[in-house]
């Protein structure tokens, strides 16, 4: 009887005892985000105990501000941080080292490798991929048609986009061959770059301590949009467009080809759903293709008391149900061994996005910015120079020379 009434104590007292507390991490992400990131927190919120407090943080805002409040120590608990950023948050050490964690994942070789490649800083990993775009060639299949084109067909080399960008201007009126937005540094690295890789170039060395600009790669690739620009292909305004029309120009109807990102495919099914558009890679000079990797790494601040939920939520970013909610609602799948599952109810044109991403390249730089997204930077000033003014060795000498010194500058990377 004392036995018994002992074990019943005991059973009580285990009965009483409070369950571990639930905790809450923040996270940020930046607008871009802001249509994906909702979704998979409140689907992880439901399921959970432990839950995700979101903060939406403009674009133009988030890296200063989470920068300001790193060095502060009033920083989220992680970020989903545009994955070039990646690379220098990591130098300046306000970042956890999450190598360990990330090699353990049973998935990990699956993961986007330009994501992890961005993510990785002295052969220590500080990022995994989170979300992701591709770069692509869209074209107006109902252009096409009325040029006297196959709108079933994209442009396969650099001959046959500026050919077809010339029957659809041939159209005349307010109707354009092509169009790119001509002063804005982020959008010709995404959309503009992939023709070079596609040739057989680069602008960077592979661990970015070398800008290598001058190369018949480029110099091919700028040729090709300075006789678009020489044939009036591209309306006027793309000399002036800071990214502000970047989606918007083929969106309205009149323009026949243009570089753009596998966000536009979402965008123009709900958006604009009277386009009929066709998606293709972005090619090379003779053929072969090439894209950017876009998208977001998930980083966690160094020093977070929260990591154990952080990594919950990530498991659950990761897993189908989560890959799939991201793919519904506008990123690619980050996870390709899961990536064609995730993606089979939707519009088939994003398998091709996918396949781009899979292949997608991001050049790696802890001075991204300075290097290539700054309006002042010489990524940005060269590209405006070379495809619309008259001194082309001179601007790609220029930029290559100030790269140089702006890379020698930095941290070691």
């Amino acid at each position: 009887m004392r036995t018994m009434i002992a074990g019943l104590a005991i059973a009580a007292s285990i009965l009483s005892f409070p369950a571990a507390a639930a905790e809450t991490a923040n996270i940020w992400v930046r607008a871009d985000g802001s249509n994906f990131m909702p979704r998979i927190v409140d689907a992880f919120n439901k399921g959970h105990e432990n839950q995700i407090k979101l903060d939406i943080i403009p674009n133009a805002e988030i890296i200063p501000k989470y920068g300001a409040a790193a060095a502060g120590g009033t920083a989220p608990d992680a970020l989903s941080l545009d994955l070039i950023y990646t690379p220098s948050f990591a130098a300046a050490g306000q970042l956890e080292d999450i190598t360990d964690w990330a090699k353990s994942l049973p998935y990990f070789n699956s993961l986007s490798p330009a994501h992890v490649k961005t993510g990785t800083y002295k052969d220590r990993i500080y990022g995994l991929p989170f979300s992701a775009d591709s770069s692509v060639l869209i074209w107006n299949k109902k252009l096409f048609k009325q040029a006297g084109l196959d709108p079933e067909k994209g442009p396969t080399n650099w001959a046959e986009i500026e050919a077809y960008a010339e029957k659809v201007n041939a159209l005349g009126g307010d109707i354009k061959g092509f169009y790119f937005s001509g002063n804005c540094g982020g959008c010709n690295i995404f959309t503009f770059t992939p023709l070079i890789w596609a040739s057989g170039g680069d602008i960077l060395t592979e661990d970015g301590s070398k800008a290598t600009l001058d190369s018949p790669q480029l110099r091919g690739a700028i040729d090709l949009y300075r006789s678009m620009v020489k044939k009036d292909l591209v309306p006027a305004g793309a000399q002036t467009d800071t990214g502000s029309n970047f989606f918007a120009a083929f969106a309205a109807g009149n323009i026949g080809i243009s570089p753009s990102g596998a966000f536009a495919i979402g965008a123009l099914n709900t958006q604009y759903p009277d386009i009929d558009y066709g998606v293709t890679f972005l090619p090379g000079k003779d053929g072969g293709w090439s894209s950017f990797a876009g998208g977001d790494n998930f980083v966690v601040t160094k020093g977070t008391t929260k990591i154990a939920v952080v990594k919950e939520f990530l498991d659950f970013a990761y897993s189908l149900e989560g890959q799939t909610i991201l793919a519904k609602y506008g990123s690619l799948p980050v996870r390709g061994d899961i990536a064609n599952e995730a993606l089979k109810d939707l519009d088939p044109r994003y398998k091709i996005a996918a396949e781009a991403m899979a292949k997608g390249r991001t050049p790696y730089s802890v001075v991204f910015n300075d290097l290539i997204n700054s309006a002042n930077g010489p990524w940005n000033q060269m590209v405006n120079e070379v495809f619309f003014g008259e001194d082309v060795n001179g601007a790609i000498a220029n930029a290559q020379e100030t790269m140089q010194s702006i890379i020698d500058s930095a941290p070691q990377q």
